[in-house]
């Protein structure tokens, strides 16, 4: 895009001042948290059957140390008879119990693994369903979405956040769910053997709820906020890395360090203070359950002396105040696993929830019989409503001719074009093709008859022969180089390494900028579009192939409506019909030569570009 005046608003540049993208909405974790939960609903067959093999498995586990404690007293008793010299230890007793024991926790062991085998599946789907649905949103997202956001949040939810969430969701579900299911079982368990010592230690409770919930409290903004911060940065990597050659040409290498380390100190300090804040609750709750344990081994002996319980009991009682105290340790790291999460998904649900495109509508017209006429209907537009930068715009085009749009910086020739391809819908008027309001076409059909060739090129990571084809995918291998030819590209291409199959790599840094543009003239021949855009398509090449490509692109337009921004005003000298634009709107009209004779703006501007060689 040739006109920075013109566009929407624009990300942070190489210097610009850190910042986080702003959160409209201060964190809901409830809302969000439905939201997940909303969308797991698609797995709840497999949900649900994980539970049942969750809650098993601890329930078998739970089982084990009170039939371990019976072990335990019927060895103490018979060591007690052996010195009484009334009895023996029944080892075939213990045998049992021992062997009972070990059945317990074989089964216990094959149900929790059946449980971790299907949440990594569901984890795993979840996670790929994720970003096929953001790579599916961004298709269905307007222009202006990615044209006032830095490509580094968006691509941190991709990754970072659907990671975040994807692994939060794989330990946190499960381990809440065994959690929970272990503190009611022992609960259950530990009334069993005794109620004293159950309520005795139920007083580490209420200590445990209070850490728990004031370190979720001030948890929450500091995950929400590494997760920001990270998007961020992610955001100023990328753009350095891009924009190296312009950050080393106007040394602001010192600039881009400062700006980087304001935002990765921001990005240290919040994930520091989530991580400690994390970090500290297991300590903590160790020395509450420590404190229990002391409480229960001096309450169970001073029941044992008065024959209130057995001694196995006190064993398996402190066994299961260790149980009791782990799962709220883990419902803690749970919790903050789960703000972690949230926060990943309140980014994840709020890309997915932006408003979108209208890609269809009702009775949508045929693009097939149309010939390509245009008419600008009254147009007025503005990125901002408040600011309309073309104001009362028409024009009436017939098939087959060409359209020249010229004028200075930011008179909106490029913004037009992008409201004929209804990258952007207008504020006002219509924009008609053969008598049919645009916004009746389906975006898809409608793009279907536009080609477009960009001053900003645009290649993928593949091959050059895939890059043309880009323009009609089944389009076969000799109409590919044919269009390579009518562009004048086949030379340049029979010179790399592997011709048609030289990759052109993630940057298409292994071609010139002029033969990136030959590639792109190519794939717009290859096309074969009704109406034809071209943005100042041979601004990058030198001009004896500005020639032959001109040759080469009078004869593509020929028959068809074309559109030509240009700034080489030499370049459309034979054009049907010339607009001269200032600041957004039609000043001039006509041809070359009708524009000259009147000796106004067009002539100004033209005469301008050729005062330097008298």
């Amino acid at each position: 895009m040739s006109e920075q005046t013109s566009r929407g608003p624009r990300r942070r540049g190489f210097g610009g001042p850190g910042g986080p993208r702003a959160v409209e909405k201060p964190n809901d974790f409830g809302k969000a948290f439905r939201q997940l939960m909303k969308y797991m609903s698609k797995y709840k067959i497999r949900l649900a059957f994980m539970m049942v093999c969750a809650i098993a498995g601890t329930v078998f586990n739970i089982v084990g140390p009170k039939i371990l404690g019976h072990a335990t007293t019927e060895l103490f008793n018979g060591l007690v008879a052996k010195i009484e010299g009334t009895g023996s230890i029944n080892f075939t007793k213990i045998g049992k119990i021992l062997l009972s024991v070990l059945v317990l926790y074989v089964v216990s062991a094959l149900f929790s693994f059946v449980q971790g085998l299907i949440m990594t599946g569901i984890s795993n789907d979840a996670g790929y369903s994720l970003r096929k649905d953001i790579s599916e949103k961004i298709n269905r997202l307007p222009l202006g979405y990615f044209e006032s956001r830095p490509y580094g949040d968006v691509l941190s939810r991709i990754t970072n956040d659907v990671d975040t969430l994807q692994q939060g969701i794989n330990q946190s579900i499960t381990q809440l769910i065994t959690s929970v299911t272990t503190i009611i079982g022992v609960l259950v368990m530990m009334l069993s053997i005794n109620v004293w010592m159950t309520l005795a230690s139920l007083l580490i409770l209420p200590v445990s709820i209070l850490l728990v919930t004031l370190v979720t409290r001030h948890s929450q903004h500091f995950f929400l906020d590494q997760q920001v911060w990270l998007g961020n940065v992610n955001g100023q990597v990328e753009e350095v890395y891009s924009g190296q050659n312009v950050i080393k040409a106007y040394n602001q290498e010192e600039n881009v360090l400062h700006t980087f380390n304001s935002a990765n100190e921001k990005l240290y300090e919040s994930g520091w203070k989530s991580q400690f804040l994390s970090g500290m609750m297991m300590p903590v709750m160790q020395f509450v359950g420590n404190l229990g344990y002391v409480m229960i081994a001096v309450l169970g002996g001073f029941m044992v002396i008065k024959n209130a319980i057995e001694v196995g009991d006190i064993q398996s009682f402190l066994q299961y105040i260790k149980n009791f105290t782990q799962p709220i340790q883990q419902i803690a790291q749970v919790m903050n696993m789960l703000q972690s999460s949230t926060a990943a998904s309140e980014r994840v649900f709020e890309f997915l929830n932006e408003k979108e495109e209208v890609q269809t509508v009702e009775n949508p017209v045929d693009p097939a019989p149309l010939k390509g006429n245009v008419v600008f209907d009254h147009v007025s537009f503005g990125y901002d409503p408040k600011q309309i930068i073309i104001h009362d715009f028409s024009c009436d085009v017939k098939n087959g001719q060409k359209i020249a749009i010229v004028g200075p910086t930011g008179a909106g020739k490029t913004t037009l074009v992008k409201l004929l391809m209804r990258f952007y819908d207008v504020n006002s008027g219509a924009i008609r093709i053969d008598g049919h309001d645009i916004r009746d076409f389906n975006r898809r059909d409608l793009r279907s008859m536009l080609g477009m060739v960009l001053q900003d090129t645009w290649l993928f990571n593949g091959t050059i022969m895939e890059n043309i084809r880009y323009g009609r995918l089944d389009a076969t291998d000799e109409e590919v180089i044919a269009a390579a030819k009518a562009a004048h590209a086949h030379k340049f291409i029979m010179q790399q390494p592997d011709g048609y199959d030289t990759m052109i790599n993630e940057e298409s840094s292994n071609i010139s900028q002029g033969q990136k543009q030959l590639l792109t003239i190519a794939r717009a021949i290859l096309a074969d579009d009704r109406i034809l855009i071209l943005d100042e398509a041979t601004s990058s090449v030198d001009t004896r192939t500005e020639i032959r490509i001109q040759r080469a692109m009078d004869k593509l337009m020929k028959g068809r409506t074309s559109f030509v921004i240009a700034h080489r005003l030499s370049t459309i000298k034979d054009a049907d019909l010339i607009l001269a634009m200032r600041d957004g709107d039609i000043v001039e009209q006509g041809t070359h030569e009708e524009l000259l004779k009147k000796g106004g703006f067009y002539a100004d501007l033209y005469n301008s570009q050729f005062e330097s060689l008298g």
